[in-house]
């Protein structure tokens, strides 16, 4: 184990939503440069945990902290968490309609880091990114979200990643509504950034092992009925592809 501090931690994370407790006690410490997958069946809540630690205000914490280089964030607003170095991939990207890629990340850009971007300096750090990604250098003109299929959304979320250089990055079912090409693809641009910048941490949320053949990740958590009733390293993915969750389901959940 590193001597490191962690650069993210979630202790006994209690969470609500319109009144329903989904997460009921949520312990993570995540370091530098270590990948976590998180899985776990359809409503056991990742999706919850990865919009409670964005700072969703639809999700409310009950109990618990979240904290965030040694500081607790937990009432900490979104933007003022993504400035600080916070990513969400998010499963669902919003359309924009009218709002170019090029000037979206202009402005995220240029909050992320404190000062203005130029659009020309935000153009030339984009087609690094999109090389790494396969995508065209033309869609830095699409509209955000606009039109695009699942795999084009999945790579603008991993472009954006690329380019807001985040210390920790939360994706959440990245791998979701990806065909094979589209899932190696995007897993490559992850791996890629990862190498590219070791100290960055991951969370990657999945139903599946198959994002995992990829990203190896070096620690794998389960999560059922709001609590992380597991945790081991990634041959732990590889007993969930082969045996389901249904083994998880009547583990001690206290």
């Amino acid at each position: 184990m590193t001597d490191k501090s962690p650069v993210f931690e979630i202790e006994n994370l209690h969470a609500s939503v319109a009144g329903i407790e989904i997460l009921k006690g949520v312990d993570l410490a995540v370091y530098p440069g270590e990948v976590h997958a998180l899985m776990g069946p359809n409503g056991s809540g990742k999706s919850t945990l990865a919009n409670v630690l964005l700072g969703n205000p639809a999700y409310k914490v009950t109990s618990g902290s979240i904290k965030y280089k040694g500081n607790d964030i937990t009432a900490l607003a979104p933007d003022e968490r993504a400035r600080d170095g916070l990513f969400l991939g998010f499963q669902y990207p919003q359309e924009i309609p009218g709002v170019k890629v090029l000037n979206f990340m202009q402005t995220a850009m240029s909050r992320r880091k404190g000062f203005d971007l130029s659009l020309l300096e935000v153009r030339m750090g984009m087609i690094e990114a999109m090389q790494l990604l396969e995508m065209k250098q033309e869609f830095a003109n699409r509209h955000l979200n606009t039109g695009y299929s699942g795999g084009e959304k999945k790579r603008n979320e991993i472009l954006q990643m690329a380019l807001l250089d985040p210390d920790v990055a939360i994706l959440d079912e990245t791998d979701s509504g990806l065909d094979i090409d589209a899932l190696r693809i995007v897993s490559h641009g992850i791996e890629k950034i990862q190498t590219q910048r070791p100290e960055m941490a991951s969370v990657i949320i999945t139903h599946y092992q198959r994002i995992l053949d990829y990203l190896r990740p070096d620690k794998v958590h389960v999560l059922v009925d709001g609590r992380i009733v597991a945790s081991g390293d990634a041959e732990l993915s590889e007993r969930l592809d082969s045996q389901g969750f249904e083994s998880f389901q009547t583990l001690d959940m206290k």
